[in-house]
C-alpha cells in the first residue's frame, strides 16, 4: 500500500472580488481596484451579515486600523497594504468564511464584495484490507477505504479516470483538493501457487456529510484445488 498526494496549488490566493475558495491554515489577500491609493482616498473592510469594520484606512493622514469582531476570530491575521488598500487573511479558519464588503471613499466611490470559502484540509484515505471464508471454501476479501473527521466531501475508487476497476485508487476529494492513496492488490490479496483467483469489484461513492466516510469494494477469490497441493487467497 501506498500513498500520493495530488492537490491545487496552495498557501496563497489573490482576488479582486466575486468568489474565492481557499484551504485552512492558507492566506487569502482581497485585492482594490487600484494600484495606488491617493489624495483623501478612505478604505474601510466590513465582515459577515452585521457588516462589522474589520479594517480603516485614511490615506490622506497616512494611518491605518484593525479591528476584531467580538469572538476574537482575527486576532492577529489581519494585514494591510498600505498602498493599495488590498485586506490580507493569514492562517485563515471555517470561522472566517463569509463575505466581505470594501468600500472606497474619495474623488471616486467605490464597493466590492467579496465571497470567501473555507474547506478543511484532507487527511489522507486509508485502505485496509477484511477477509473470510465460506463453508464452500471459498476466500472472501473486502478492502474498505475510509477517513474521518472531514465533512462535504466525495470518497471514490478509480483506475486512471475510470470509476470500476479491479486496479483501483481511492480518491477524497473537495470542490479545491484531492487525496489519493493507491492500491497495490499485490500487496493486499495475496494470490498462492495453485490457486486462481477470479476479481471482481464494486464501487460506492459515499458523498460526505457524517464523521465517518466508507467507500467500499468488495474483492471476491475463488479457490481452486489441485491433487497435489491447495492454495488460498
Amino acid at each position: 500500500l501506498y500513498a500520493n498526494t495530488v492537490c491545487k496549488p496552495g498557501g496563497s490566493n489573490s482576488v479582486r472580488g466575486g468568489s474565492v475558495s481557499v484551504m485552512e491554515g492558507d492566506s487569502v489577500t482581497l485585492k482594490t481596484n487600484v494600484t495606488e491609493l491617493h489624495g483623501d482616498d478612505d478604505i474601510t473592510w466590513k465582515y459577515g451579515a452585521e457588516k462589522s469594520l474589520i479594517v480603516k484606512i485614511s490615506n490622506e493622514e497616512r494611518i491605518s486600523s484593525t479591528f476584531d469582531v467580538p469572538d476574537g476570530r482575527f486576532r492577529d491575521r489581519l494585514k494591510v497594504d498600505h498602498q493599495t488598500g488590498s485586506l490580507t487573511i493569514t492562517n485563515i479558519t471555517t470561522e472566517h468564511a463569509g463575505v466581505y464588503e470594501q468600500q472606497r471613499r474619495g474623488a471616486r466611490l467605490s464597493s466590492k464584495t467579496f465571497n470567501v470559502s473555507v474547506y478543511p484540509r484532507l487527511p489522507v484515505p486509508v485502505i485496509r484490507r477484511v477477509c473470510s471464508s465460506s463453508s464452500s471454501g471459498s476466500s472472501y476479501c473486502s478492502l474498505v477505504c475510509s477517513v474521518v473527521n472531514v465533512g462535504h466531501v466525495t470518497l471514490s475508487w478509480y483506475k486512471g479516470n475510470s470509476l470500476l476497476s479491479s486496479i483501483s485508487v481511492c480518491v477524497l476529494n473537495n470542490p479545491i483538493r484531492n487525496q489519493t492513496t493507491h492500491l497495490d492488490i499485490t500487496q493486499l490479496c495475496h494470490t498462492c501457487s495453485g490457486t486462481e483467483a477470479l476479481i471482481y469489484m464494486f464501487m460506492l461513492i459515499c458523498t460526505a456529510g457524517s464523521l465517518l466516510i466508507v467507500a467500499a469494494v468488495g474483492i471476491f477469490c475463488r479457490k481452486y484445488r489441485k491433487t497435489d497441493q491447495e492454495g488460498k487467497c
